[in-house]
């Protein structure tokens, strides 16, 4: 029997003790977002939605007309569902506060992940993490937004590609639903998705190969080196959209890479949006993320769009290369 996501929400909630239910209503408030943006995303070649709106958002990132469309829906849908209290988006320089919301949750998302991606038809993502407000009994404030990431109750991704599929963890286990558009609904396609043990694919944007680390470069080199005892060489995948080059090594097993560089350390991905509910989603299906030295989500952050490194996937390949820029560290 084919299990809708609904239908896994529901059953999840009600073996967890003092549900009331709205949790479920928010994801199914997220459901319906990336129905919608899913559409959307299916007739961009068709309808006047490609291209750049002219405008740049915070990050100094070209804003796309899908990227405000994405950003548009996740917000109405989340204000109007009435679980949150507040909601921060890669695309909006301010936390939104919703004071008048008696809401318990507190949502963070990029709400399309590889927009580069979108002119060509690649495939691009949400990306959203989910906490529970700080003190139910105060106004919502920035603070409900700067948890660190082992606070998050849950975390999951939609990807829209040749199939759209919503990976969606909670800290019993991780689980995909592929969209059936004949029948409008999530159904239950990856069940408890475990990082394989044997990954031999690593995802770096290696054109920034003379500005990494040496440890990094090291590791990279070491990827490459003939030994059929540890899987090697690795084979070299990088489609250039986050949710999408995680979400292969998630299934097929293997490293994604986002280094800080000699003249930006602090690389590129921003820790609330992407690196944490990518690094709960790892933890929760045996991997690893680590900013190259720390732990991703025991990091404290103090700023919305704060950027991080991000190292994540199989954990025996984050531990080495954290080991290998250890043994050769330089300072910035």
């Amino acid at each position: 029997m084919t299990t809708t996501l609904e239908q896994f929400i529901v059953e999840q909630e009600y073996h967890t003790e003092d549900a009331t239910g709205s949790f479920s209503k928010l994801l199914r408030d997220l459901m319906l977002a990336a129905k919608i943006i899913h559409r959307e995303v299916n007739l961009a070649g068709l309808a006047n939605i490609l291209g750049s709106t002219g405008q740049t958002n915070i990050q100094g990132e070209q804003v796309t007309k899908l990227d405000v469309f994405a950003n548009h829906q996740l917000i109405r849908m989340l204000s109007m569902g009435g679980q949150v209290c507040a909601l921060a988006s890669e695309e909006n320089d301010e936390v939104i506060l919703l004071p008048d919301s008696q809401g318990k949750y507190v949502v963070l998302f990029d709400p399309l992940d590889g927009s580069s991606n979108i002119d060509v038809s690649a495939p691009i993502g949400t990306i959203f993490a989910i906490y529970r407000r700080l003190n139910q009994d105060a106004p919502p404030s920035i603070a409900d937004c700067l948890q660190p990431g082992n606070k998050q109750i849950a975390a999951g991704y939609v990807l829209y590609g040749s199939s759209t599929i919503l990976v969606y963890a909670t800290k019993r286990s991780v689980n995909g639903f592929t969209l059936d558009p004949s029948l409008g609904e999530f159904l239950l396609s990856h069940p408890n998705i475990k990082f394989p043990q044997n990954g031999n694919t690593y995802s770096v944007n290696e054109g920034n190969f003379e500005r990494f680390e040496p440890g990094l470069k090291s590791f990279l080199q070491y990827l490459k080196q003939e030994d059929k005892a540890t899987n090697r060489p690795y084979t070299g995948r990088y489609i250039g959209t986050l949710v999408a080059d995680f979400h292969r090594n998630l299934i097929k097993g293997g490293i994604y890479i986002y280094a800080g560089l000699t003249k930006n350390p602090k690389g590129k991905l921003r820790l609330l949006y992407e690196c944490n509910p990518l690094s709960f989603i790892a933890e929760q299906a045996g991997g690893k993320a680590s900013n190259g030295n720390d732990r991703i989500m025991d990091t404290i952050p103090v700023e919305l769009h704060q950027r991080t490194p991000i190292f994540i996937g199989n954990a025996h390949d984050v531990e080495l290369v954290e080991q290998m820029m250890a043994s050769e560290k330089i300072v910035f």
